[in-house]
């Protein structure tokens, strides 16, 4: 895990920072940006729908920016001016955490000063590999060649973790590659020199939805197994949870179980009055719109609940924002958590049929 977070801080400093360039906001509507993740992610759409839903009522503008994906993020939520929230993932959030404790100077100058406005949704990690491999269950990927996500990703990130959990040992250098989700699929299946793809995306992830029916020649997903002991060693991080074969209904024809991981909305400890008023009228707008994100917006949005839980050490809200939505909250009746519904609706053939690329 040091490691990985050292290799992510060095990758990461140098182009967040050559490439940030202060965006000068137009007169009478603030312009800010929120980090997300690919183009074929939930993220990316999370962050639309916060833009349209919740940003516009509240009277700025927020540009919705792709990315490598969480542990990017975090770097540019700290020194990219204009990014004001991002989406993280918890175990990369934590990592940050972890290493400065644990003495990092610069892990600990990025993320101290960040601050959580609130939990969103469970993430479901995939593990994919051919439709005519002899791996079944996630616990037999170990020494196998594995597409990690790109480097600085919080997919990346998420993989080694799990894979230390699981193996208790580090995810060796020579079985790694560093992909994007389009990448992995492709080596997965056209080349096939990667043995299994992790992805990281909420269901119902465009990736996915997007395949054709011909996907379940070419690949599946791997399942957990509840009684293996290399499960119970990654549910020290990660949470039981399960792939609906409704999200994917196009080519999988039965739900998978699988892990999540929780996704956050994030942003910095900011003291600007205008910052705080805009802000605080964002959580506003996003109490005042939350039913209708959930009814019109990303399916995800469903299991989005309008609460604020205790947090562990190190985690804080941002007050302005956790004032905000505690009255909000207040206002609200309490309601049980609804399940995902039914999602939306392509080089070599698999490519085609597995929607990464279009002739």
């Amino acid at each position: 895990m040091p490691t990985t977070i050292r290799s992510l801080l060095a990758s990461l400093s140098l182009a967040v920072l050559a490439g940030a360039v202060a965006a000068a906001p137009a007169p009478g509507r603030a312009q800010y940006k929120i980090v997300t993740a690919s183009k074929t992610g939930t993220y990316i759409e999370i962050g639309r729908d916060l833009a349209k839903f919740v940003a516009d009522p509240a009277g700025f503008d927020l540009e919705v920016l792709e990315s490598k994906g969480s542990a990017e993020n975090i770097q540019r939520m700290r020194f990219e001016p204009g990014v004001k929230l991002a989406l993280v993932q918890s175990d990369v959030y934590q990592a940050f955490l972890d290493q400065a404790k644990a003495g990092n100077a610069d892990a600990g100058n990025i993320i101290r000063p960040l601050r959580l406005i609130m939990p969103l949704y469970d993430e479901e990690i995939n593990f994919v590999v051919r439709a005519d491999s002899p791996l079944n269950s996630i616990h037999e990927i170990k020494g196998k060649k594995i597409g990690v996500g790109p480097l600085g990703s919080g997919t990346a990130l998420t993989s080694r973790t799990a894979y230390q959990l699981m193996f208790d040992e580090p995810l060796p250098v020579e079985n790694t590659q560093y992909l994007t989700n389009e990448e992995a699929l492709s080596k997965l299946t056209v080349d096939k020199s990667i043995d299994v793809a992790i992805i990281v995306a909420g269901q119902p992830a465009k990736l996915f939805s997007e395949m054709k029916p011909e996907a379940r020649k070419y690949i599946k997903l791997l399942k957990l197994d509840p009684a293996a002991p290399e499960t119970e060693r990654a549910k020290k991080t990660y949470f039981p949870a399960t792939i609906r074969a409704g999200s994917y209904a196009s080519w999988l024809t039965n739900d998978v179980p699988t892990l999540t991981v929780k996704a956050y909305l994030v942003t910095y400890d900011y003291g600007l009055q205008s910052t705080v008023y805009n802000l605080t009228r964002f959580t506003d707008s996003l109490c005042a719109n939350f039913d209708k994100l959930q009814a019109s917006g990303h399916p995800k949005w469903k299991q989005v609940r309008m609460e604020l839980p205790p947090l562990g050490q190190g985690w804080r809200y941002f007050a302005p924002t956790e004032k905000a939505l505690r009255s909000c909250i207040a206002g609200r009746p309490p309601v049980a958590q609804a399940s995902d519904a039914t999602p939306r609706r392509a080089c070599a053939e698999q490519e085609v049929v597995l929607g990464i690329c279009r002739r």
